[in-house]
């Protein structure tokens, strides 16, 4: 749920206000944003570690800039770990408000 909202509202907030020339850029960029929320989210759980949180949060950038890279260019790809890193950060940053530091409950 986190990724499909993530995602389509990543894209219509790129479509509609930044007017992008590459559609498909601008659908990379959301699957980014969109699979940031969904990992957090999925990771949002006692059951992981610190260190495994961090690992995998490495691997899937990892992913995304080597996908990015094929697809397009490794410039163009860069973007996608700032939007991830930065998605990633804002979900555990707001969690760390709630008494039980989870978004999940």
């Amino acid at each position: 749920m986190y990724f499909a909202l993530g995602t389509v509202l990543s894209f219509l907030i790129n479509y509609f206000f930044y007017s992008s020339t590459n559609i498909g850029l601008d659908i990379y960029y959301a699957l980014a944003f969109g699979i940031a929320w969904g990992i957090a989210y999925y990771l949002d759980t006692p059951h992981f570690t610190l260190a495994q949180k961090l690992g995998i949060s490495f691997v899937a950038m990892g992913v995304l800039v080597l996908i990015g890279a094929c697809i397009f260019s490794l410039e163009l790809a860069i973007p996608s770990i700032l939007k991830f890193s930065t998605v990633f950060v804002a979900y555990y940053l707001i969690a760390s408000f709630r008494a039980n530091k989870s978004l999940r409950r």
